[in-house]
């Protein structure tokens, strides 16, 4: 089974808003509306069976209703794998917890960038404790400032690893967006998952053959970040930079379901 296992969707009302957020924060212009039924097109087009679609909390407020969309997207469409979210301001997150489990929910995203808070913020150790044994956790790793003052950094990401070994990490966009130097110094190498996803139009080819050498392959997942990237084009792009075979990028696309514990 061949998974996409970083994709957002979003609701119709703000659908538009996000994709010009986003626009505006990356730099990246968009291929599609960002709508479910426009990705699940472009999955089918790029042989894709499902996709783990992503939405983070940008406030507490927020919690419920992205929780909510993530239910809907799971009832309405079998090939979309939703991943709830939470965010430690909110303080009833045991019980949203339990809901997500209850109701078949097997991730977590964490945005810290978007949500406001800092991946070493110590309220998120309980949710982290509570949360391990079931879900995973998609985290989104990196972007323009330094480490130190970052929201999150793969640093931060390390330190929670030592601080809780069984828990399962994805660090986005290939260990950390624009911080890939400092992801070959703390988290390359170890038992963490890494995703393609938005690092292949931006990282040289020294560093990403670095990290694909470094890096255990079966740890390595396909993610497009759609809608900045059409999944069809990112497996081109990924088979490309990486001069792979196409054994090598078919099992990048089954990593996933084997993590996920939907095949072995």
């Amino acid at each position: 089974m061949f998974i996409d296992v970083h994709t957002h969707a979003f609701h119709p009302k703000i659908a538009d808003k996000v994709l010009q957020q986003l626009g505006q924060h990356y730099g990246i212009h968009g291929v599609g509306s960002g709508l479910i039924e426009d990705l699940l097109a472009r999955a089918r087009k790029a042989g894709i069976d499902k996709v783990v679609v992503h939405s983070a909390a940008t406030a507490a407020a927020q919690v419920i209703p992205a929780n909510n969309f993530a239910l809907a997207l799971k009832e309405a469409h079998p090939s979309v794998i939703p991943f709830g979210t939470i965010h430690p301001d909110y303080e009833d997150w045991a019980c949203q917890l339990e809901r997500l489990k209850k109701n078949g929910i097997m991730g977590l995203k964490l945005h810290p960038e978007f949500q406001s808070f800092r991946l070493d913020d110590p309220r998120l150790h309980p949710i982290i404790e509570e949360a391990q044994d079931h879900f995973m956790f998609m985290l989104h790793i990196g972007d323009v400032l330094p480490p130190e003052q970052n929201p999150s950094c793969p640093y931060k990401l390390a330190a929670l690893m030592d601080l809780f070994p069984r828990a399962r990490f994805i660090a986005a966009h290939m260990g950390g967006y624009r911080h890939w130097k400092y992801a070959l110094e703390s988290i390359i190498g170890r038992d963490v998952y890494i995703d393609t996803s938005s690092s292949l139009e931006f990282i040289d080819d020294e560093t990403l053959a670095a990290i694909w050498k470094k890096h255990p392959r079966e740890r390595i997942l396909f993610g497009s970040d759609y809608p900045l990237y059409d999944p069809a084009d990112e497996m081109a792009r990924l088979r490309k930079r990486l001069k792979l075979s196409d054994a090598d990028l078919e099992q990048i696309l089954r990593n996933s379901a084997i993590a996920l514990g939907i095949e072995q």
